[in-house]
């Protein structure tokens, strides 16, 4: 089983697992670097909603930098299992929440509260970060009012969306990644 690190803060350099199989597409260092780059000093005390978790890297890595909480949703017990042995082996536990869910189901719901942060990291080239855009767009809640969704995807997926409570703000592309950021629109 390959591992990660994480890149700064509390966790500096610690290594965390991979989930096993091919299932998860872990991000690499370089994009997450360029991305809590972008995020800067706003990250301190953020709460953080992950909807296709994974390893629970890129959660860890803001709670490792100052972010307050994390709720990670997954679908898939390998997964699940990966991100709470993450989660314990870096002390980040008692500030995380793990939810074993269908994120199109998860999110359809009404949200208990609302987030700093949205990542959304879903498998390739299926459409399935479109579909969770435009869930949330439906339901925009889960996002504070000046909160941002981030969308990590390949850059051949992406496409513009039409939507009625977001709109993109920025695009960033290290490699093979892309990151696309939304926002509330700012009334002017």
């Amino acid at each position: 089983m390959s591992t990660l690190r994480i890149i700064a803060g509390k966790a500096k350099g610690m290594r965390i697992q991979s989930v096993p199989g091919d299932s998860t597409r872990p991000i690499t260092d370089r994009a997450k670097e360029a991305l809590f780059n972008i995020i800067s000093t706003d990250l301190i005390d953020s709460s953080w909603l992950d909807c296709f978790g994974g390893t629970g890297s890129v959660s860890i890595e803001a709670l490792s930098r100052g972010a307050k909480s994390a709720t990670i949703i997954d679908l898939h017990p390998l997964a699940i299992e990966t991100i709470k042995r993450n989660l314990i082996y870096t002390k980040f536990h008692q500030y995380s929440e793990v939810i074993k869910s269908d994120t199109f189901v998860y999110l359809k719901k009404t949200p208990k509260k609302s987030y700093d942060y949205v990542f959304i990291a879903p498998p390739q080239y299926k459409g399935l970060w479109q579909k969770t855009i435009e869930i949330l767009d439906h339901n925009p809640d889960w996002v504070i009012d000046d909160g941002w969704i981030i969308v990590q995807i390949h850059p051949v997926e992406y496409k513009t969306i039409e939507l009625k409570n977001f709109r993109e703000f920025d695009q960033r592309q290290y490699g093979s990644t892309l990151f696309i950021f939304y926002q509330r629109p700012i009334d002017e």
